[in-house]
């Protein structure tokens, strides 16, 4: 085995599987685990994201916000074991992949348009128009059968008692 093939395998087995799939311009909370002395506790940082570097066990990415009229960066490893949860908070819709240019704007010259549609969301509900079409096909039957009935006779009345009683 190459120095480089161990060097991978070893990267494979430290990279986690748990990251979340976000772009540059996506609005990310991110949860670390800070350790202090003895004791431990979790920070969130809120920002947006402004630029992703490297590959595999180093990959990086940027995180950007305004604080008290102050702008804020920090750097995080996107496969740091100190990173708790990584929660998308807003879609950005952004045509560049470094967004260095936010950091000497504020108010609404950094303001990202949020990104709207894109691929369907999969849902587990049903759909709500699903039932109410089902309901009026099922009542134009009836109308339909009700009209047969009137054009053919006796003959029509029986077969919608019997379309009627099948239901």
């Amino acid at each position: 085995m190459h120095r480089d093939e161990i060097i991978n395998q070893i990267e494979q087995e430290q990279l986690n599987t748990k990251v979340a799939e976000f772009h540059v311009g996506d609005t990310i909370r991110v949860s670390t685990k800070i350790i202090e002395g003895e004791k431990e506790r979790i920070q969130v940082f809120q920002g947006t994201v402004i630029a992703r570097k490297g590959k595999g066990l180093s990959e990086t990415f940027s995180l950007h916000r305004v604080s008290y009229g102050e702008g804020m960066e920090r750097v995080f490893y996107l496969h740091s074991p100190r990173i708790t949860q990584v929660e998308i908070v807003k879609k950005g819709d952004v045509r560049r992949a470094k967004l260095y240019y936010l950091r000497g704007k504020t108010g609404k010259a950094a303001k990202i348009h949020e990104k709207i549609g894109g691929k369907k969301a999969k849902r587990d509900e049903q759909d709500p128009f699903e039932s109410r079409t089902k309901e009026i096909s099922i009542e134009v039957e009836d109308v339909a059968i009700e009209l047969e009935a009137k054009v053919n006779g006796e003959a029509g009345e029986q077969r919608a008692t019997e379309a009627s009683e099948a239901k």
